[in-house]
């Protein structure tokens, strides 16, 4: 398992050298110590040439460093290469097969800390630190370009199946798993009376007063008339 992942950044003539030696063997500026005394074997290491901006190949650090003068890369800067790491490839693209870093890099966590036009800037120096997601995103691309329509996507970076959260059953349906009752459907109405034997008689309709009377409200009633009705007082009957 590697333990880190690299990018070295060199120009497109010291890259041609490095593949025209079969990718055996990286060179380090001095001023990287630090960063190269921590490369191990296994560790994973991608180019990036620049001033193209390309994403170029993917090797594999197969010693920890030492020192070499032998001149083999042109001088970048002034500074050679004394630190040298034997390495293996892994993907490497034909020139024709080149990542345009323009597409690529914006999308790296590596460059957050600059704005998408200038991420560039991000990439100064020769030896770089990168997050393993942000390598490994790149590698895919390359091997989606290495190995065309065969090529099936390394499962690793795949989203795991089933792992969308299921909803539960709808409360607002009446779906069990809410633990709640549902609601009676004439909720605030008063409920039906009871029927049956033993349920209490619910209250009459008021009685309606007899056809013809008027209401007293506001004015006198009108005397009932017929033969059964009462002469009035005071007047004397027919003779």
């Amino acid at each position: 398992m590697p333990l880190n992942f690299w990018m070295v950044v060199c120009n497109a003539e010291n890259f041609r050298i490095t593949q025209e030696r079969g990718f055996n063997l990286l060179g380090l500026k001095p001023q990287h110590r630090r960063k190269v005394q921590r490369i191990g074997n296994g560790d994973r290491i991608l180019y990036y040439v620049t001033h193209k901006r390309k994403f170029t190949a993917t090797v594999t650090a197969t010693t920890s460093f030492f020192e070499d003068d032998t001149p083999i890369w042109e001088n970048e800067g002034g500074a050679n290469w004394p630190f040298r790491i034997e390495i293996k490839p892994e993907i490497v693209l034909d020139d024709s097969q080149y990542i345009d870093a323009n597409l690529l890099a914006p999308r790296l966590d590596y460059v957050k800390r600059w704005t998408p036009e200038n991420w560039y800037m991000a990439f100064q120096g020769n030896l770089h630190l990168l997050p393993k997601g942000d390598f490994l995103l790149i590698e895919e691309e390359m091997k989606k370009l290495k190995f065309g329509k065969d090529y099936k996507p390394t499962a690793a970076l795949q989203p795991p199946s089933g792992n969308r959260k299921r909803k539960s059953g709808s409360r607002r349906h009446g779906g069990r798993g809410g633990g709640q009752r549902p609601m009676p459907e004439a909720q605030g109405a008063s409920a039906q009376a009871p029927t049956g034997r033993g349920a209490t008689a619910a209250p009459s309709a008021p009685v309606q007063p007899p056809a013809g009377a008027q209401s007293a409200q506001g004015g006198a009633a009108q005397a009932p008339t017929g033969p059964s009705a009462p002469a009035s007082p005071g007047t004397a009957p027919d003779g």
